[in-house]
């Protein structure tokens, strides 16, 4: 399925979760927001956040530095 990833196209699996998402983007383990069609999807719920067909995903992980 097509979805778009911080204005990138991306073709996914049917049913991905946000976190099969972060794993194929290299993501897991970092600290991230992620919004889906406008809505931040909490942290706790991404494991259980179905992507669909057409979603706008943008994600946003913290630098650190000083």
């Amino acid at each position: 399925m097509d979805i778009i990833v911080n204005g990138e196209p991306r073709s996914i699996a049917a049913d991905a979760t946000l976190v099969a998402l972060l794993e194929a983007e290299g993501l897991t383990g970092r600290r991230v927001a992620v919004e889906v069609n406008g809505h931040i999807i909490p942290r706790g719920r991404h494991g259980t956040h179905t992507l669909a067909q057409g979603d706008q995903v943008e994600i946003v992980h913290a630098l650190g530095g000083g």
